[in-house]
């Protein structure tokens, strides 16, 4: 099985920075793609951002030249540079990995809050 363990979460005003962090643990080589998502209160989770083991990366059209996703395999983490946020950023950010091989598996971490005030 695959831990996944988040930070970096926290209060920030409108047009602040934050530095999400995703720290994977057990059996790391069984990760594919790895995500961003988030959930704000009342609204249906959707993806943030995501990328391949090789590098490939994929945004939300509301986050695209804001935030960036990047992964250090050495590290087995995650990282979501989150700039220019926008109140409307605020959510709960999960992250989350896909088994290589059972692509139906997915693996969530505990969730992260990030919130941004006007």
């Amino acid at each position: 099985q695959v831990q996944l363990v988040e930070s970096g979460g926290g209060l920030v005003q409108a047009g602040g920075s934050l530095r999400l962090s995703c720290a994977a643990s057990g059996s790391i080589f069984s990760i594919g793609v790895m995500d961003w998502f988030r959930q704000a209160a009342g609204k249906q989770r959707e993806l943030v951002a995501g990328i391949t083991s090789g590098g490939s990366t994929n945004y939300a059209d509301s986050v695209k030249g804001r935030f960036a996703i990047s992964r250090d395999h050495a590290k087995n983490t995650m990282y979501l540079q989150m700039n220019s946020l926008e109140p409307e950023d605020t959510a709960i950010y999960y992250c989350s990995a896909e088994h290589s091989r059972y692509l139906g598996v997915r693996y969530w971490g505990q969730g992260t809050q990030v919130t941004v005030s006007s």
